[in-house]
């Protein structure tokens, strides 16, 4: 309780220095005022009643009220701080993904897009205050979530997220092109594509140097990510009988130039993840790069301690006053 009180005068605690100094001038007006004899016996004489010996109280009430005066004069209060965010500059994120078969090799665990959608989650979770949406291409792409503050709803979609959903395929213009359109009306400070895909672009309508001009013209920065392991991977082959995928090697195929001129026309950068742990740096990374400018408000509540001291003080000297005019008048 003790250490979240604070003085709102702590200078004038000081003033307890003159406790000592009142000690001492009460000690030598005590001695003028008492004259003594000196005798070879007090045999014969009564002894000093007890009033005598308690008439000392009367200067320490009054050292007790002054200590507690000081007290009261400092301004001891206590301080209820409450505290306010808002978000100033907001960013407004759409993470493009890719959802062909291709998607489904084992080199990232256990396979590549539940890895990605286990990091992606987490990256959704580090950034709430910001707007983000959803976007899922494959030999086309549609919109899963537009962009939204409401991370419930984010987090629920990209879980939904699944192959067969869309024809197979890798249209990487397409991708970009729908993620471009969620955000060119967008009033947010920065807006900013995550488009990640494990392939080439062979598929769609839109070429993704077209789609690129559209985010460098209406300034949407875009990080590219290629995902897949170096040389050959455990990939989808073939349907098994029952409906299943056959999965055999596979050369991994990125088409890094491509992610690399995306990346750097727009203003972003250009990842590969070749593992489950450099997926997770990646997004890190991107996570340091764009910071959301937040403005904190902080509202401090004090409350007052010293009348309860200051009440105290008045009823010590009133005390020594009565006791000085009755008690112990005869000795004042």
């Amino acid at each position: 309780m003790f250490d979240q009180i604070k003085f709102a005068n702590p200078e004038l605690l000081q003033l307890f220095f003159l406790l000592p100094i009142a000690l001492v001038w009460y000690w030598f007006k005590h001695k003028k005022q008492h004259a003594s004899v000196k005798i070879s016996s007090i045999e014969g004489f009564d002894s000093t009643s007890i009033l005598g010996k308690l008439r000392h109280g009367l200067f320490v009430l009054r050292l007790l009220a002054l200590s507690v005066l000081i007290l009261a004069l400092a301004r001891p209060q206590t301080e209820d701080i409450s505290s306010r965010t808002k978000t100033t500059k907001g960013i407004d994120i759409v993470m493009a993904i890719d959802v062909s078969s291709s998607m489904l090799a084992k080199d990232l665990k256990p396979n590549r897009l539940r890895a990605l959608k286990k990091v992606a989650s987490n990256f959704i979770n580090d950034r709430p205050n910001d707007r983000i949406g959803l976007v899922a291409y494959a030999g086309e792409s549609y919109t899963k979530t537009p962009i939204t503050s409401d991370k419930s709803i984010v987090l629920r979609s990209l879980n939904e997220i699944n192959y067969g959903q869309l024809e197979d395929g890798t249209a990487i213009g397409m991708g970009l092109a729908t993620a471009v359109n969620r955000l060119k009306d967008s009033k947010a400070k920065s807006k900013i594509i995550i488009l990640l895909t494990d392939g080439v672009n062979n598929s769609g309508f839109i070429e993704p140097k077209t789609a690129s001009e559209l985010a460098t013209e209406y300034g949407i920065k875009t990080y590219t990510i290629g995902i897949g392991t170096n040389g050959n991977a455990l990939s989808p082959i073939a349907y098994n009988p029952d409906g299943s995928f056959r999965y055999g090697f596979r050369k991994v195929e990125i088409d890094e130039k491509l992610l690399q001129s995306i990346a750097k026309d727009t203003g972003g950068k250009y990842f590969r993840a070749t593992n489950n742990e450099k997926l997770e740096a990646i997004y890190e990374e991107i996570n340091q790069l764009e910071t959301t400018e937040i403005e904190e408000f902080k509202y401090h509540k004090y409350e007052e301690k010293f009348r309860p001291l200051a009440l105290l003080a008045l009823g010590l000297l009133l005390l020594e006053w009565i006791l000085s005019h009755t008690l112990f008048k005869s000795f004042v």
